[in-house]
């Protein structure tokens, strides 16, 4: 046996298993910079916002950056939760997170982080290492897949790994789109919510964020994804399918994004003499 070794190694801690929920993120406050500084750090993801970098930069940094942080400021302003002046999706997401860990119990290490904002993603990915973690799930909190959102997070957590000398063993969630849990707590949610309804809802809209439809011609599954749930929470519901319409929401820019759009669904519905949505 040699009489000298190497320094030794960090110590070694017993193994632990961290899930880190990822969701999209959210300003830390409504007025003009803090929007500022949320949009630019979304609208800068080139998983987001595909247009080539140059001409991109010039729109977001002199037009987009300049007018938009007032007007979404004032949109946050109707949702924030001014009692705790705190974001919905933060707080939600936060409260999420501690169910989790009540679930999972001590052996499991729960953590929340934001793709854009705080808490983010490389303060509790470390946070998560720092605890002795040496196995992380990161759970994207998208049900269905999209290069925007699901592998987005997914690579803002790799870019905090590429900084780490001693990285943990990484796995991802897969999308849950189709999962059985996920259609009956959806299935569970729609009727709970008609109980509190004056009426029977002839027809079920469902909607869901929209993207370009350029990314999808791509190859981005979120389309077919976002059809296949609404078809099961159909079949869970016991319902026709034709009761349940599925429409996309919140495009952004002059581009084509996926249809048919909300807003003119249910203008459409009520034209067609559809009175309870």
């Amino acid at each position: 046996m040699p009489e000298k070794f190497a320094k030794p190694t960090p110590k070694i801690e017993k193994s632990k298993i961290g899930v880190l929920l990822l969701n999209l993120g959210t300003p830390d406050a409504t007025d003009y910079w803090s929007m500022r500084r949320y949009l630019k750090e979304f609208l800068w993801d080139k998983r987001v916002i595909e247009t080539p970098r140059l001409l991109w930069w010039f729109v977001l940094n002199f037009i987009i950056l300049t007018f938009r942080p007032n007007k979404s400021g004032a949109l946050y302003k109707k949702i924030w939760d001014m009692e705790k002046d705190d974001s919905p999706l933060r707080l939600i997401s936060l409260s999420q997170g501690k169910k989790l860990q009540q679930r999972l119990g001590e052996e499991i290490i729960v953590d929340v982080a934001m793709r854009y904002g705080n808490p983010s993603t490389a303060d509790r990915l470390n946070a998560l290492k720092n605890q002795g973690c040496d196995r992380i799930l990161l759970a994207p909190l998208y049900p269905q897949y999209s290069a925007p959102t699901t592998a987005s997070a997914n690579d803002k957590a790799f870019d905090v790994l590429k900084t780490m000398r001693w990285q943990p063993a990484i796995r991802t969630l897969p999308p849950y789109f189709d999962q059985p849990l996920y259609i009956n707590a959806l299935a569970k949610s729609v009727l709970t919510g008609i109980k509190t309804l004056g009426f029977e809802p002839e027809i079920l809209l469902t909607s869901y964020h929209g993207m370009p439809q350029s990314y999808v011609d791509a190859g981005d599954p979120y389309f077919d994804q976002c059809h296949k749930t609404s078809s099961l929470l159909a079949k869970k519901l016991g319902w026709d399918e034709k009761r349940i319409v599925l429409a996309f929401q919140s495009r952004f820019g002059p581009e084509e994004w996926l249809k048919p759009y909300t807003d003119e669904t249910l203008v459409a519905l009520a034209k067609n003499g559809t009175k309870n949505i």
